[in-house]
């Protein structure tokens, strides 16, 4: 069994990384987060050019027809420049969930607009809670009314997915259009290049998605789940190699940091985390483009492999530049700011060690 990724996989990461390295360096991070803006809007449209943004779109919508594992080739270079840009909302939740959820007749009305360049995202709760959310907004078959507390890149989004509510008390998700019937809240938050927002529904126009909310809303996190692992994955890697060039720079006593075995353990062992972390993500890799049986469990363990690897890379990071690792000139902080916040953006760490542990459990009584 061959867990690489193929020739040409590794030539769309080559192409997406110089893109990235280019366009979208730490700089273009803090300047979203210095004005406050939502997303690079100028990497955003690259990506679009590129063909990044409709690698998994079907040929009918104006896509690529490709599978899962191109976009995680892409999700590992958009962590490791910390690229300010909607690929959560968009490409690994509102696209996933369409994908899984809409007719035919509905990918082709709404998918189009993504391959437009047009940023979707979900509106559902995303940690194992899935569909007790204490509120959910009303949809009476054509608008929706209510409000989704907490949603990722609300404040751009043009479409979402949303988890509502029928009169009769059954949920369900509809596709609601963002252009009329909205008011938006920007909501703070310990990333501010990925933005978060409370939405506001008042008869905005929408349309039922005939499918059971629950089972899709499980099979988009599981996929979420992978791609952000790549995503973490990257910023590890990208930490590591921050934190070993500050210390062959950096002199004390006379020697180069890097030479002391204090920090050479410590860099030892981010990379062996993130190693760890690089098995789990290709096996997840492989488990979401087979549909195999063990994706639950795949999902659950890059989950934690890569959330464990990022938070200590983006630590352990700033521990390496000493004093001058804290300070808000030095860039340590964006990767710590990115990885406290993927690592609960789907549920804690601890939701997800609990789930790898019944789905074990399962398999080993099956």
């Amino acid at each position: 069994m061959n867990f690489d990724f193929s020739d040409d996989q590794k030539l769309l990461r080559d192409e997406v990384r110089k893109f990235l390295v280019n366009e979208s360096p730490l700089s273009e991070a803090r300047n979203v987060m210095d004005k406050g803006l939502s997303h690079s809007a100028k990497v955003w449209r690259g990506l679009g050019e590129m063909g990044v943004t409709t690698l998994m779109l079907p040929l009918s919508c104006g896509g690529h027809g490709l599978g899962a594992l191109e976009l995680c080739v892409v999700a590992e270079e958009i962590g490791r420049q910390l690229a300010p840009v909607p690929t959560v909302s968009t490409l690994y939740l509102a696209v996933q969930a369409i994908l899984l959820a809409a007719n035919a007749a509905q990918q082709q009305v709404w998918l189009p607009r993504i391959a437009e360049g047009q940023i979707a995202t979900l509106a559902a709760p995303l940690s194992s809670a899935l569909g007790r959310a204490a509120v959910v907004p009303k949809f009476d078959g054509k608008v929706l009314h209510g409000v989704a507390p907490l949603v990722v890149d609300g404040e751009a989004a043009h479409m979402a997915v949303v988890l509502a509510e029928t009169a009769e008390g059954r949920q369900l998700l509809v596709l609601a259009d963002l252009s009329q019937g909205v008011t938006r809240r920007r909501l703070e938050s310990i990333d501010p290049t990925r933005s978060f927002a409370e939405l506001r529904f008042n008869a905005t126009p929408a349309e039922g998605l005939d499918a059971d909310p629950h089972s899709v809303l499980t099979q988009v996190r599981d996929r979420a789940a992978i791609l952000l692992a790549f995503e973490q994955l990257g910023g590890a890697d990208s930490a590591l190699a921050m934190g070993a060039c500050y210390a062959r720079e950096r002199k004390a006593f006379g020697r180069a940091i890097g030479s002391y075995q204090g920090i050479k353990h410590k860099l030892a062992d981010i990379y062996t985390r993130n190693e760890m972390a690089r098995a789990h993500c290709y096996y997840g890799a492989w488990a979401l483009s087979s549909n195999a049986p063990e994706l639950a469990a795949a999902a659950s363990a890059a989950r934690i492999a890569a959330t464990d690897a990022f938070s200590y890379a983006a630590q352990e990071n700033i521990q390496t530049h000493g004093g001058m690792g804290y300070t808000w000139e030095m860039d340590c902080h964006l990767y710590y700011r990115r990885a406290r916040q993927l690592a609960v953006l789907l549920g804690s760490r601890h939701e997800w060690s609990e789930r790898l542990v019944r789905e074990l459990e399962a398999r080993l009584s099956a």
